[in-house]
């Protein structure tokens, strides 16, 4: 079957063939995530779900996303508890998704954008001059629960106060001991390391993947579901 094409947002494009959909990101800068790509991306979600495909979100080039749109959290309280639950519950979405969700990360990956590929099934980065981590208290934020606990669930356990306290930052390589990446790869082999787990996803038996996923993380669901309510009284 032909690959189909959607235009959820100016920045977002989803294509889908029988088995895969692929969520880009560009917005020809730095991915920034404002109020009006968490539903497209919710979105893109939504239609990867009624057709039980497998998930590949990515970035443009250098970049898979620099985190939350600032210039929203600059706008008061309010939107800043807004926008930080419209992010956990799309991270939270991915760790619950049905099907296998790849995060290909073609560069800087940081804060939310780092936290959207720690929700995901498995991790691909490029090699390269960029850096991945969550900054959040190098620029003055305090982490919130829901991020806690998500890096909690995914991070060696000897990274998690140098990630999220002391906001240190990795190179691709680094990042796979750290935590954030499962595998790191050249530019070049990257479509073909894309294309590998694809295939390795669609040899599995995806109820089977579905029933031990949501098994495997009952508890830990709740406790995200309780850090999303906790984050909207701050």
């Amino acid at each position: 079957m032909n690959a189909k094409k959607l235009n959820l947002h100016e920045a977002i494009d989803f294509h889908h063939s029988e088995r895969v959909g692929t969520i880009t990101l560009d917005d020809g800068k730095v991915n920034a995530l404002g109020p009006d790509k968490w539903y497209a991306l919710e979105r893109a979600f939504d239609l990867a779900e009624e057709r039980n495909l497998i998930v590949v979100i990515k970035g443009r080039e250098r970049i898979f996303s620099g985190g939350f749109d600032l210039k929203e959290i600059q706008k008061g309280a309010r939107e800043a508890v807004e926008l930080t639950s419209q992010g956990s519950r799309l991270a939270r979405r991915i760790m619950a998704f049905p099907c296998p969700v790849i995060g290909v990360s073609t560069g800087h990956c940081i804060a939310m954008g780092a936290f959207l590929m720690l929700a995901c099934d498995y991790r691909i980065g490029v090699d390269g001059d960029y850096k991945v981590g969550l900054n959040e208290t190098m620029i003055g934020m305090t982490m919130h629960h829901f991020g806690l606990e998500l890096a909690r669930s995914r991070l060696p356990n000897n990274f998690f106060n140098r990630c999220v306290f002391n906001a240190e930052m990795f190179s691709p390589m680094d990042a796979v001991g750290a935590g954030f990446y499962d595998l790191v790869v050249p530019e070049k082999d990257l479509e073909k390391s894309v294309f590998s787990a694809v295939k390795e996803f669609e040899g599995l038996n995806i109820s089977a993947f579905k029933g031990s996923k949501t098994k495997g993380r009952v508890d830990l669901m709740k406790l995200l579901d309780e850090c999303i309510e906790k984050d909207l009284l701050l």
